[in-house]
């Protein structure tokens, strides 16, 4: 039995068809298709980027890291005091330094990169690095105040 082209496989009779980044033939209205121009929604959102100070941006990315909680204690990284710096360069991509409790932390193979996640998922954020770093070494001073009230330490 002869295979039959399907009309969106065959070059001649592609009438406007694109293709996806990795070669496969697609209507061209489909989302998937590159190369192809595309008018753009009329209600399209304006990228968030253009709208969100640096201020504004940072408390969203506090917020995303505040998400983040370590299995072991029942608070979020950043109050813990494992959030040593965020800084947002000017293309928008985002460098986190951050230290664990301990060298050996049991978390140490996920939470750089629950943190490194959550905050690349914020609008506005292009991409997220997270750099592990234990100088300071981590005390439990380093805690904000409703984390040490928390844990008891108040």
């Amino acid at each position: 039995m002869p295979n039959q082209i399907t009309p969106l496989e065959d070059p001649s009779s592609d009438k406007g068809a694109g293709s996806t980044p990795s070669g496969h033939r697609v209507e061209a209205s489909s989302a998937l298709a590159s190369g192809v121009s595309q008018k753009p929604k009329v209600d399209e959102t304006p990228d968030l980027q253009t709208f969100l100070s640096d201020h504004e941006l940072e408390e969203k990315i506090v917020e995303a890291i505040k998400s983040v909680y370590d299995p072991e204690i029942p608070v979020n990284v950043y109050d813990l005091g494992l959030i040593y710096g965020v800084v947002i360069n000017p293309d928008r991509t985002v460098n986190i330094s951050m230290t664990l409790t301990t060298p050996n932390c049991p978390a140490a193979g996920f939470l750089p990169g629950q943190v490194e996640m959550r905050v690349r998922h914020v609008p506005g954020v292009e991409d997220a690095l997270v750099d592990i770093t234990f100088d300071p070494p981590y005390s439990p001073d380093m805690m904000s105040d409703e984390a040490k009230l928390e844990l008891g330490f108040l």
